[in-house]
This record gives C-alpha cells, structure tokens and sequence, in this order.
C-alpha cells in the first residue's frame, strides 16, 4: 500500500505546476502570478472548468447511479421493469437504495472537483480542501457537532406547536444506514464543486471582487435545484452565500460541510422516523417562516463557526507572508 501511495503522489506531483501565492486568501487560491499566463487565460481556464465539470457530472453521476440502482434491483428480483422501478425509487426515496444510489451519484462531484483543480488548473488538490493545505478534521468534527447543536436547536423550536407523529418508514433501519453513510458525502460533494472549485474558478474571472466568486457559485447551487418556489429558491441561494462567506473567513471548506451534513442528517432523519421521506424528498416549496428560521440557524451557526475557527487558531491564508508593491521609497 505505501509503494502503491507514493506511486499516486508521485504522478500526481507530475501534473502539479502551480503553487498558491503566499497569505491568499481561499478564493485565491488558483490565481497565479505567472506574466506568461494572460488574464483571458485565466478567464478562460476559469469559465471553461466549470463548464467542463458541469457536464462531466451531467454524464458521469447516471452512470454511477444506475449502476448501484441496478444492483439493488439484481438484489431483489428485479421487481418491475428496471427503468420504472429505477425512476420511482431515485425520484422519490420510496426506498434507502434510491437515496443510496442519488447520493452516491451526487459524490461523484469530489473526484470531479479535485481533477480540474489538478488536471485544468495544475494545482495539488489538496489546495481545495483549505489553504492549511490539506482537510482539517479537528475543525471539521468541531464545527459538525456545533452544527447539529446549533441546527438541531433551531429545527426543534420551529416545531413548537407541530405534532410529533413518530410513523417510521418500513425500511427505516435501511434508511438510518443510508443517511449515516451517503448523506455526508453527498453533502460534502455539493461544497466541494460549488464552494470549493466553483468558488475559486468563478474569482479568477473577477479577481478584484471578492464576493464575486461566493455569490456566483451560490446562484449556481440555488438553480441546480430546479423547480422551486421562491422563498425554496432563497433558501438555497443565501444557504450558498453563507457558506461561501464561511469558506472565506476560515480558509477552508469544513465549517459549510460540517452546516450541510447536519442539514441533511437532521431533516431525512425526522423524514424516516416520521414516515414522511417520500414528501421530503419530492417537496418544492417552502414558506417564508421557514425560510426566515432555517436562515436564522444557519447565520447563527456560521458567527459560532468563526469564533470557533478563531480560538483554534486555523489558517484562513496560506502559508508565508503577502507581499504588497508600494510607490514608497
């Protein structure tokens, strides 16, 4: 394993030819100070990496999920027709191997996210995770267990005066498995391309406008929902903001994971104990009180986040010291 290790690092250090600029911040990351890199290049490389991972996922993420959908089908008897049963159980979660399969589909966006970082912009993919470089799990379990804390709070409290009908779904311990295992990657991979590489690749476009990145590649995440209501809409899309806002206070990507894992974990739990994943899972619309409370937890969680970044001292530029040109002499 160790000779099989160095052998990936080594030729993945083969098609790294950039480095960050020293005290960047995380939308930065993939600007390069290179004159014999134009600025339409750069322009270019950033449009063209989205496009392109866009319609990698479009092709890739059906392949994934009809594989593992069809496994499941293999498993049990092939009940129906494979396209029919295939559809009905990924369109509505009427079972966890449509979550299972959704999901694993929707994972597909890491490895998507880490080749352009490395293939079309020549960095080390360890530069997406945070500009530490490299994931910072400590920070990571923190923030998640202030997430769940914090979300779980605000979700509780906006059922005051709601009924707690328990009815688990009938394959509800498939669907706990489910949720444990596949909602975090799916959550993770959703930060990845749109908080991640969409984040960076749309700022080198528009260096000078550092909210440039963060609301763009929110806008993007909110319409990649398709059809929804407005206040659905602004859901996702302020959602998208403040966990780009995140990214760029701390330096990295584990805060706004750490908000959609437990987002997800919070609200399909309740959906399989409740007996209500189908509606959870085909829902379009939302209120304007949900809207304003769900955004309430996520803007108080993302303060806590960055108090929390700031007493465990993370990075949120990378390493070495900027250097500014000035006209003094």
């Amino acid at each position: 394993m160790s000779a099989l290790g160095d052998l990936v690092r080594a030729r993945v250090q083969g098609f790294v030819k950039y480095e960050p600029q020293p005290g960047v911040t995380y939308p930065e990351v993939l600007i390069v100070d290179d004159p014999l890199r134009a600025r339409w290049r750069s322009v270019a490389l950033g449009v063209g990496g989205s496009m392109l991972g866009l319609i990698t996922y479009v092709v890739l993420a059906p392949w994934v999920m009809s594989g593992v959908v069809g496994l499941f089908w293999l498993a049990e008897g092939s009940p129906s027709t494979f396209l029919a049963w295939a559809t009905q159980v990924t369109n509505t979660f009427s079972e966890p191997s449509g979550m299972v399969a959704t999901q694993l589909g929707l994972a597909t966006l890491i490895p998507i996210s880490l080749a352009l970082v490395l293939f079309v912009h020549r960095f080390h993919p360890r530069w997406l995770h945070s500009v530490q470089p490299g994931f910072r799990w400590r920070y990571g379990f923190v923030t998640l267990a202030a997430a769940l804390l914090v979300l779980g709070a605000v979700w509780a409290l906006s059922r005051i005066g709601q009924p707690w009908a328990v009815q688990p779904e009938p394959a509800f311990w498939g669907f706990v498995v489910a949720i444990l295992l596949t909602s975090p990657l799916q959550a993770a991979a959703e930060e990845y391309f749109f908080r991640g590489y969409l984040l960076q690749a749309i700022h080198t476009t528009a260096p000078n406008s550092p909210w440039f990145g963060v609301v763009g590649s929110a806008a993007i995440f909110a319409l990649m929902h398709g059809t929804q209501n407005l206040p659905a809409f602004l859901y996702r899309f302020v959602f998208g903001v403040l966990a780009g806002w995140l990214v760029v206070k701390t330096g990295g990507l584990e805060a706004g994971i750490a908000a959609h894992v437990a987002n997800n974990v919070i609200a399909f739990g309740w959906a399989a104990l409740s007996g209500t994943m189908v509606a959870t899972r085909t829902t379009t619309t939302t209120t304007w009180l949900e809207l304003a409370v769900s955004l309430a937890g996520f803007a108080a969680f993302a303060a806590l986040a960055v108090v929390i970044a700031g007493r465990m001292k993370v990075a949120t530029a990378t390493p070495g010291v900027r250097f500014v040109a000035t006209d003094e002499v």
